[in-house]
């Protein structure tokens, strides 16, 4: 297998069940048995191995859900991350945030590459990051602008709040740099999602870096627990993927930029456009409702069933920082709801969305949308100056014009992808439940959250406004959604306050730059 070139991936395996395997057969046999819980201690692994390959072969996974594994993973990229391990939903993450700790200078990958090709991926890396921080220090002035402006009694002591100053400029800053660059993180998996990585690991766009990590992830976990070589199988040719044969070309030039173009004149000039939902949305909500609670519409008309669901001040269990409403009975007819987004933001910002896991993507294949035109987002406070929106573009020429130069000397899209920055287009489709959309909604409607994805999210709150009048206007931020409860202190951010009573003002008037 090939290496990188740079310091190679970490992986420890931080904490795990005692018996995981053993736990897997004991749980299967539990279904079955007439004498009680059969436990882990009760398993002869010779005796029963063969039952847990039948149930694992025959589909019936959820025995395998039940063990956990804790990883510390160091030296992976951001791409990685992004296009493998937090593209589904079953998994924990807790990550270093480019967008509050500084990044260290060389800390990023280097794909094996030789001669001029290793001499331009080094150079436009270490450019990028120079870059990274003297956007740093240009952004410093403009926020401290918009910062002032928002908290007005706190420029007397203006040296007091350097750092929330500088956190909001490292926020836009790291827009330039490439996504290669390492992130750390507690990774948690089950049994089944270890061995589900594995057998993708040839899939695009990092097939390299995921042989590499996923290999010594399933070595970490057959050293704590050999019982699991029974069930692993091999990582899947990439011939095997159905994205191989729709992307080997068959000697067609692809039509990569005439896709952007008519994906972009798609969205009308929003960042997330609603491109389908079900149109009985309403009435479907107001009888979940009534069935939950064997009401009849004459008890209970639409309206006053909507809001007993999506009405903080009838509904007390929204204004819970707990999320209890996937546990509550009425809350759960909110499933009964689907929305569908068409979107485009930026690597880092959608590195960020895709954590909400229960508002899922059908995310690219981004090698395939990729040409050596420069194509990426620019965040508002860039544009504050034209000195600083001139540097920020300048920025992006010199990582295309590394990516171009890149592909242009045999280098594969896979590796030459890791030069391009964090600010890079992302275009996708995404669709959720009302009932994750209203969580989604309600974490990123707050001030203080990613401006991308916060615009976004904007977007989408008030499209289903237009269609939806009685649902759209529950979709609110936590303040707004403490203040109808009756809570207090409305904004239950603390010292992480926004500075603005968000609270008062409408979803129409919803405006910032920082």
């Amino acid at each position: 297998m090939q290496q990188f070139l740079s310091p190679e991936p970490k992986v420890h395996l931080e904490k795990a069940f005692t018996t995981p395997f053993k736990n897997v057969i004991a749980t299967a046999r539990t279904c079955y048995s007439s004498k009680g819980i059969i436990q882990d201690s009760d398993v002869d692994l010779e005796r029963f191995t063969p039952l847990a390959k039948s149930i694992f072969e025959a589909g019936h996974h959820t025995t395998f859900q039940h063990a956990q594994f804790q990883f510390r993973l160091e030296n992976i990229s951001r791409q990685f991350i992004w296009s493998f391990l937090h593209s589904h939903q079953f998994y924990n993450s807790e990550q270093v945030s480019q967008r509050y700790v500084e990044v260290k200078p060389g800390n990023y990958a280097v794909p094996p590459l030789e001669g001029e090709a290793k001499s331009l991926y080094v150079n436009t890396s270490e450019k990028l990051f120079e870059r990274y921080r003297k956007l740093i220090n240009m952004l410093h002035d403009p926020v401290a602008v918009e910062y002032f402006g928002v908290f007005p009694a706190r420029t007397r002591f203006a040296e007091k709040y350097q750092n929330p100053i500088k956190k909001k400029a490292m926020e836009i800053a790291r827009y330039v740099l490439p996504v290669s660059m390492f992130a750390y993180m507690y990774h948690t998996i089950s049994g089944i999602s270890l061995l589900r990585y594995y057998r993708l690991a040839n899939q695009m766009d990092t097939p390299l870096e995921q042989r590499i990590v996923l290999q010594k992830m399933v070595d970490a976990m057959l050293a704590h627990d050999p019982g699991y070589e029974a069930v692993l199988q091999q990582p899947l040719d990439a011939e095997a993927y159905p994205e191989f044969d729709a992307l080997s070309g068959n000697g067609v030039p692809p039509k990569t930029a005439e896709f952007l173009s008519e994906f972009d004149a798609s969205l009308d000039g929003y960042t997330s456009k609603l491109i389908d939902y079900k149109v009985n949305a309403e009435a479907v909500l107001a009888d979940a409702v009534r069935e939950v609670l064997a009401k009849t519409k004459a008890e209970l008309p639409d309206g006053e069933a909507i809001e007993m669901v999506l009405d903080p001040g009838k509904n007390k269990l929204l204004g819970e920082s707990m999320v209890l409403t996937t546990h509550a009975k009425v809350s759960r007819a909110m499933h009964h709801v689907h929305y569908t987004f068409r979107r485009k933001i930026s690597h880092t910002a959608d590195s960020q969305d895709q954590r909400h896991r229960m508002v899922p993507g059908s995310r690219p294949v981004l090698s395939a949308h990729m040409t050596d035109e420069p194509d990426y987002i620019t965040p508002i406070l860039v544009k504050a100056r034209p000195e600083i929106e001139e540097y920020y573009h300048e920025s992006m020429e010199i990582a295309w014009d590394a990516f171009a130069k890149l592909r242009s000397l045999g280098v594969s899209s896979e590796h030459a992808m890791y030069v391009l920055p964090n600010a890079l287009s992302v275009r996708f489709t995404e669709s959720s439940d009302l009932l994750h959309l209203h969580h989604k909604h309600a974490m990123r409607l707050c001030y203080n959250a990613q401006e991308e994805i916060w615009q976004s999210s904007l977007d989408e709150a008030r499209q289903i406004r237009q269609v939806h009048p009685q649902i759209g206007k529950y979709l609110l931020p936590p303040c707004t959604i403490r203040d109808y409860a009756g809570l207090r202190p409305v904004c239950p951010e603390g010292k992480r306050y926004c500075g603005v009573k968000v609270w008062k003002i409408d979803l129409d008037e919803y405006e910032r730059v920082i």
